[in-house]
Protein backbone atom coordinates (compact mmCIF):
# COMPACT_ATOMS: atom_id res chain seq x y z
CA UNK A 1 0.00 0.00 0.00
CA UNK A 2 1.58 3.29 -1.12
CA UNK A 3 2.17 6.35 1.08
CA UNK A 4 -0.48 8.27 -0.88
CA UNK A 5 -3.02 5.54 -0.20
CA UNK A 6 -2.08 5.57 3.49
CA UNK A 7 -2.76 9.32 3.68
CA UNK A 8 -6.12 8.88 1.96
CA UNK A 9 -7.06 6.10 4.37
CA UNK A 10 -6.11 8.33 7.32
CA UNK A 11 -8.23 11.21 5.96
CA UNK A 12 -11.24 8.89 5.77
CA UNK A 13 -10.62 7.94 9.40
CA UNK A 14 -10.88 11.64 10.39
CA UNK A 15 -14.10 12.06 8.41
CA UNK A 16 -15.64 8.97 9.98
CA UNK A 17 -14.41 9.84 13.48
CA UNK A 18 -16.16 13.20 13.40
CA UNK A 19 -19.22 11.51 11.93
CA UNK A 20 -20.06 10.01 15.34
CA UNK A 21 -20.71 13.52 16.61
CA UNK A 22 -22.93 14.17 13.60
CA UNK A 23 -24.87 10.96 14.26
CA UNK A 24 -25.32 11.91 17.92
CA UNK A 25 -26.78 15.28 16.90
CA UNK A 26 -29.08 13.64 14.33
CA UNK A 27 -30.38 11.07 16.82
CA UNK A 28 -31.53 13.90 19.07
CA UNK A 29 -34.03 14.77 16.34
CA UNK A 30 -34.84 11.57 14.43
CA UNK A 31 -35.67 8.02 15.60
CA UNK A 32 -32.81 5.65 14.68
CA UNK A 33 -34.40 3.36 12.08
CA UNK A 34 -36.04 6.26 10.26
CA UNK A 35 -32.72 8.14 10.35
CA UNK A 36 -31.00 5.26 8.53
CA UNK A 37 -33.74 5.25 5.89
CA UNK A 38 -33.53 9.05 5.54
CA UNK A 39 -29.74 9.03 5.33
CA UNK A 40 -29.66 6.65 2.39
CA UNK A 41 -32.83 7.94 0.70
CA UNK A 42 -31.11 11.32 0.29
CA UNK A 43 -28.41 9.53 -1.71
CA UNK A 44 -30.59 6.95 -3.45
CA UNK A 45 -32.88 9.41 -5.24
CA UNK A 46 -30.13 11.32 -7.13
CA UNK A 47 -28.31 8.03 -7.75
CA UNK A 48 -31.34 6.51 -9.50
CA UNK A 49 -32.08 9.67 -11.49
CA UNK A 50 -28.66 10.98 -12.46
CA UNK A 51 -25.86 8.49 -11.75
CA UNK A 52 -25.18 5.69 -14.23
CA UNK A 53 -24.93 2.26 -12.69
CA UNK A 54 -21.30 1.26 -12.00
CA UNK A 55 -19.77 -1.49 -14.09
CA UNK A 56 -19.87 -4.19 -11.40
CA UNK A 57 -22.03 -7.23 -10.84
CA UNK A 58 -25.32 -6.24 -9.22
CA UNK A 59 -24.90 -8.78 -6.43
CA UNK A 60 -21.89 -6.84 -5.10
CA UNK A 61 -23.93 -3.62 -5.06
CA UNK A 62 -26.60 -5.41 -3.05
CA UNK A 63 -24.04 -7.09 -0.80
CA UNK A 64 -22.23 -3.82 -0.09
CA UNK A 65 -25.52 -2.02 0.50
CA UNK A 66 -26.77 -4.72 2.86
CA UNK A 67 -23.52 -5.00 4.82
CA UNK A 68 -21.92 -1.57 4.88
CA UNK A 69 -25.20 0.31 4.54
CA UNK A 70 -28.15 -1.44 6.12
CA UNK A 71 -26.69 -3.79 8.74
CA UNK A 72 -23.90 -1.52 9.95
CA UNK A 73 -26.05 1.54 10.48
CA UNK A 74 -29.18 -0.24 11.63
CA UNK A 75 -27.28 -1.68 14.59
CA UNK A 76 -25.03 1.35 15.16
CA UNK A 77 -27.89 3.88 15.27
CA UNK A 78 -29.94 1.50 17.41
CA UNK A 79 -27.02 1.13 19.81
CA UNK A 80 -26.40 4.88 20.11
CA UNK A 81 -30.11 5.57 20.59
CA UNK A 82 -30.11 2.91 23.33
CA UNK A 83 -27.29 4.63 25.21
CA UNK A 84 -23.99 3.74 23.56
CA UNK A 85 -21.69 6.78 23.96
CA UNK A 86 -20.54 8.25 20.64
CA UNK A 87 -16.84 7.98 21.46
CA UNK A 88 -17.07 4.40 22.69
CA UNK A 89 -19.20 3.46 19.67
CA UNK A 90 -16.43 4.73 17.40
CA UNK A 91 -14.07 2.28 19.11
CA UNK A 92 -16.25 -0.83 19.29
CA UNK A 93 -17.35 -0.45 15.67
CA UNK A 94 -13.73 -0.97 14.64
CA UNK A 95 -14.13 -4.65 15.41
CA UNK A 96 -14.89 -4.60 11.69
CA UNK A 97 -11.10 -4.86 11.20
CA UNK A 98 -10.73 -8.32 12.79
CA UNK A 99 -14.07 -9.39 11.34
CA UNK A 100 -12.90 -8.37 7.85
CA UNK A 101 -9.69 -10.36 8.20
CA UNK A 102 -11.61 -13.43 9.40
CA UNK A 103 -14.10 -13.17 6.55
CA UNK A 104 -11.22 -12.65 4.12
CA UNK A 105 -9.63 -15.88 5.37
CA UNK A 106 -12.91 -17.75 5.04
CA UNK A 107 -14.28 -16.47 1.72
CA UNK A 108 -11.33 -14.88 -0.12
CA UNK A 109 -8.75 -17.52 0.84
CA UNK A 110 -6.49 -14.85 2.35
CA UNK A 111 -3.78 -16.47 4.45
CA UNK A 112 -3.01 -14.81 7.77
CA UNK A 113 0.42 -15.08 9.36
CA UNK A 114 0.85 -16.19 12.94
CA UNK A 115 1.94 -12.70 14.02
CA UNK A 116 -1.25 -11.26 12.55
CA UNK A 117 -3.33 -13.76 14.50
CA UNK A 118 -1.51 -12.75 17.70
CA UNK A 119 -2.29 -9.07 17.11
CA UNK A 120 -5.92 -9.84 16.30
CA UNK A 121 -6.21 -11.78 19.57
CA UNK A 122 -4.88 -8.70 21.38
CA UNK A 123 -7.56 -6.58 19.67
CA UNK A 124 -10.30 -9.01 20.62
CA UNK A 125 -9.03 -9.06 24.20
CA UNK A 126 -9.31 -5.26 24.22
CA UNK A 127 -12.91 -5.48 23.06
CA UNK A 128 -13.55 -8.03 25.78
CA UNK A 129 -12.21 -5.60 28.38
CA UNK A 130 -14.44 -2.82 27.08
CA UNK A 131 -17.47 -5.10 27.21
CA UNK A 132 -16.58 -6.25 30.73
CA UNK A 133 -16.23 -2.62 31.85
CA UNK A 134 -19.70 -1.92 30.51
CA UNK A 135 -21.09 -4.73 32.62
CA UNK A 136 -19.02 -3.81 35.66
CA UNK A 137 -20.26 -0.20 35.58
CA UNK A 138 -23.90 -1.37 35.53
CA UNK A 139 -24.33 0.14 32.05
CA UNK A 140 -26.54 -1.69 29.59
CA UNK A 141 -24.65 -4.42 27.74
CA UNK A 142 -27.13 -4.42 24.83
CA UNK A 143 -25.73 -1.28 23.12
CA UNK A 144 -22.27 -2.88 23.16
CA UNK A 145 -23.57 -6.04 21.47
CA UNK A 146 -25.54 -4.01 18.93
CA UNK A 147 -22.42 -2.05 18.01
CA UNK A 148 -20.51 -5.32 17.52
CA UNK A 149 -23.29 -6.47 15.20
CA UNK A 150 -22.86 -3.24 13.24
CA UNK A 151 -19.13 -3.93 12.98
CA UNK A 152 -19.84 -7.35 11.51
CA UNK A 153 -22.14 -5.74 8.95
CA UNK A 154 -19.31 -3.37 7.99
CA UNK A 155 -16.98 -6.36 7.54
CA UNK A 156 -19.48 -8.03 5.20
CA UNK A 157 -19.58 -4.81 3.20
CA UNK A 158 -15.77 -4.68 3.07
CA UNK A 159 -15.59 -8.16 1.56
CA UNK A 160 -18.30 -7.40 -1.03
CA UNK A 161 -16.54 -4.12 -1.85
CA UNK A 162 -13.28 -5.97 -2.35
CA UNK A 163 -14.89 -8.53 -4.64
CA UNK A 164 -16.59 -5.87 -6.74
CA UNK A 165 -13.23 -4.39 -7.87
CA UNK A 166 -15.02 -1.19 -8.80
CA UNK A 167 -13.05 1.47 -10.68
CA UNK A 168 -15.92 3.94 -10.15
CA UNK A 169 -16.00 4.33 -6.35
CA UNK A 170 -18.38 7.31 -6.20
CA UNK A 171 -20.89 5.61 -8.49
CA UNK A 172 -20.52 2.41 -6.49
CA UNK A 173 -21.14 4.22 -3.21
CA UNK A 174 -24.15 6.08 -4.60
CA UNK A 175 -25.72 2.90 -5.95
CA UNK A 176 -25.03 1.05 -2.72
CA UNK A 177 -27.29 3.64 -1.10
CA UNK A 178 -30.25 2.38 -3.13
CA UNK A 179 -30.41 -0.81 -1.05
CA UNK A 180 -31.20 0.36 2.56
CA UNK A 181 -34.02 2.98 2.28
CA UNK A 182 -37.09 0.82 1.55
CA UNK A 183 -36.46 -1.99 4.07
CA UNK A 184 -35.39 0.53 6.72
CA UNK A 185 -38.46 2.71 6.13
CA UNK A 186 -40.72 -0.33 6.49
CA UNK A 187 -38.92 -1.30 9.69
CA UNK A 188 -39.20 2.26 11.02
CA UNK A 189 -42.93 2.40 10.34
CA UNK A 190 -43.44 -0.96 12.04
CA UNK A 191 -41.25 -0.33 15.10
CA UNK A 192 -41.16 3.43 15.63
CA UNK A 193 -44.55 4.28 14.19
CA UNK A 194 -45.85 7.07 11.93
CA UNK A 195 -46.51 9.40 14.90
CA UNK A 196 -42.90 9.42 16.08
CA UNK A 197 -41.60 9.82 12.55
CA UNK A 198 -44.05 12.64 11.86
CA UNK A 199 -43.05 14.51 15.00
CA UNK A 200 -39.39 14.40 14.00
CA UNK A 201 -40.27 16.00 10.66
CA UNK A 202 -42.63 18.68 11.99
CA UNK A 203 -40.11 19.98 14.56
CA UNK A 204 -37.21 20.61 12.16
CA UNK A 205 -37.29 24.38 12.72
CA UNK A 206 -36.23 24.04 16.37
CA UNK A 207 -32.57 24.32 17.52
CA UNK A 208 -32.44 20.54 17.92
CA UNK A 209 -33.91 20.19 14.45
CA UNK A 210 -31.26 22.41 12.89
CA UNK A 211 -28.50 20.40 14.58
CA UNK A 212 -30.14 17.21 13.39
CA UNK A 213 -30.23 18.48 9.81
CA UNK A 214 -26.59 19.62 10.02
CA UNK A 215 -25.59 16.19 11.33
CA UNK A 216 -27.51 14.49 8.53
CA UNK A 217 -25.85 16.68 5.88
CA UNK A 218 -22.39 15.90 7.26
CA UNK A 219 -23.16 12.19 7.35
CA UNK A 220 -24.46 12.13 3.78
CA UNK A 221 -21.98 14.43 2.03
CA UNK A 222 -18.74 14.06 3.98
CA UNK A 223 -18.92 10.65 5.65
CA UNK A 224 -20.84 8.72 2.98
CA UNK A 225 -20.15 10.28 -0.43
CA UNK A 226 -16.61 11.52 0.13
CA UNK A 227 -15.39 9.16 2.85
CA UNK A 228 -17.00 5.98 1.57
CA UNK A 229 -16.08 6.86 -2.01
CA UNK A 230 -12.40 7.12 -1.10
CA UNK A 231 -12.66 3.96 1.00
CA UNK A 232 -14.22 2.05 -1.92
CA UNK A 233 -11.43 3.26 -4.20
CA UNK A 234 -8.79 2.06 -1.72
CA UNK A 235 -10.49 -1.29 -1.11
CA UNK A 236 -10.64 -1.98 -4.85
CA UNK A 237 -6.87 -1.46 -5.20
CA UNK A 238 -5.51 -3.00 -2.01
CA UNK A 239 -6.10 -6.19 0.01
CA UNK A 240 -9.08 -5.90 2.36
CA UNK A 241 -7.00 -6.95 5.36
CA UNK A 242 -4.49 -4.13 4.71
CA UNK A 243 -6.95 -1.26 4.23
CA UNK A 244 -9.43 -2.22 6.96
CA UNK A 245 -7.02 -1.71 9.91
CA UNK A 246 -6.75 2.00 9.07
CA UNK A 247 -10.26 2.25 10.48
CA UNK A 248 -8.58 1.98 13.89
CA UNK A 249 -7.71 5.66 13.59
CA UNK A 250 -11.44 6.41 13.71
CA UNK A 251 -11.81 5.91 17.49
CA UNK A 252 -8.82 8.15 18.16
CA UNK A 253 -10.69 10.97 16.41
CA UNK A 254 -14.14 9.92 17.62
CA UNK A 255 -13.27 9.56 21.30
CA UNK A 256 -11.25 12.80 21.31
CA UNK A 257 -14.05 14.74 19.60
CA UNK A 258 -16.70 13.26 21.94
CA UNK A 259 -14.58 14.28 24.94
CA UNK A 260 -14.10 17.85 23.66
CA UNK A 261 -17.62 18.50 22.31
CA UNK A 262 -19.90 16.21 24.33
CA UNK A 263 -17.88 15.95 27.53
CA UNK A 264 -17.83 12.15 27.35
CA UNK A 265 -15.31 10.35 29.54
CA UNK A 266 -14.13 6.76 29.65
CA UNK A 267 -12.99 4.69 32.60
CA UNK A 268 -9.38 3.61 33.04
CA UNK A 269 -10.40 0.06 32.14
CA UNK A 270 -12.14 1.19 28.95
CA UNK A 271 -9.08 3.21 28.00
CA UNK A 272 -6.82 0.19 28.51
CA UNK A 273 -9.16 -1.89 26.37
CA UNK A 274 -9.18 0.82 23.70
CA UNK A 275 -5.39 0.85 23.57
CA UNK A 276 -5.30 -2.93 23.18
CA UNK A 277 -7.82 -2.76 20.33
CA UNK A 278 -5.85 -0.08 18.50
CA UNK A 279 -2.49 -1.82 19.02
CA UNK A 280 -3.89 -5.18 17.97
CA UNK A 281 -5.63 -4.15 14.79
CA UNK A 282 -2.95 -1.71 13.64
CA UNK A 283 -0.30 -4.33 14.37
CA UNK A 284 -2.19 -6.91 12.33
CA UNK A 285 -2.53 -4.41 9.49
CA UNK A 286 1.18 -3.59 9.49
CA UNK A 287 2.10 -7.29 9.38
CA UNK A 288 -0.36 -7.79 6.53
CA UNK A 289 1.07 -4.81 4.64
CA UNK A 290 4.59 -6.24 4.78
CA UNK A 291 3.53 -9.52 3.23
CA UNK A 292 2.67 -8.22 -0.28
CA UNK A 293 5.99 -6.35 -0.46
CA UNK A 294 7.88 -9.58 0.12
CA UNK A 295 5.73 -11.45 -2.37
CA UNK A 296 6.05 -8.73 -5.00
CA UNK A 297 9.81 -9.14 -5.18
CA UNK A 298 9.52 -12.91 -5.44
CA UNK A 299 6.84 -13.09 -8.16
CA UNK A 300 8.12 -14.00 -11.59
CA UNK A 301 7.69 -11.43 -14.33
CA UNK A 302 5.90 -14.06 -16.38
CA UNK A 303 2.89 -13.88 -14.05
CA UNK A 304 0.16 -11.45 -15.26
CA UNK A 305 -0.28 -8.26 -13.25
CA UNK A 306 -3.82 -9.10 -12.28
CA UNK A 307 -2.60 -12.19 -10.48
CA UNK A 308 -0.38 -10.03 -8.29
CA UNK A 309 -2.84 -7.38 -7.17
CA UNK A 310 -6.08 -9.32 -6.96
CA UNK A 311 -5.72 -10.77 -3.50
CA UNK A 312 -4.70 -10.00 0.03
CA UNK A 313 -1.68 -11.08 2.01
CA UNK A 314 -0.71 -14.55 0.90
CA UNK A 315 -3.81 -15.00 -1.25
CA UNK A 316 -3.74 -17.98 -3.56
CA UNK A 317 -5.45 -16.38 -6.57
CA UNK A 318 -4.97 -17.94 -10.02
CA UNK A 319 -3.77 -15.62 -12.78
CA UNK A 320 -6.52 -13.90 -14.68
CA UNK A 321 -9.28 -14.30 -12.10
CA UNK A 322 -9.83 -10.60 -11.54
Amino acid sequence: MSFKHCLLAASVAVMWGLNFLAIDFSLEQFPPFFLVALRFAVLALPALMFVPRPDVKFRWIVGYGMGFGLLQFLFLYWAMAAGMPAGLASLVLQASGPFTVLLGMTFLRERVRGSQVAFLLIAMAGLGIVGWQRLDSNASFLPFLLTLAGAFGWAIGNVCNRQAHSVEPVKFTMWMSVVPPVPMLLLALAVEGPATIGQSLTTLMTPTGWLGIAGLVYTVVIATVLGSGIWSWLMSRNPAGVVAPFSMLVPVVGMSAAWIVLGETVSVGEMCGALLVIIGVLGAGIRAAKRPQVLAGAVSTSVPVNARDSGGPGVDVPAGTR
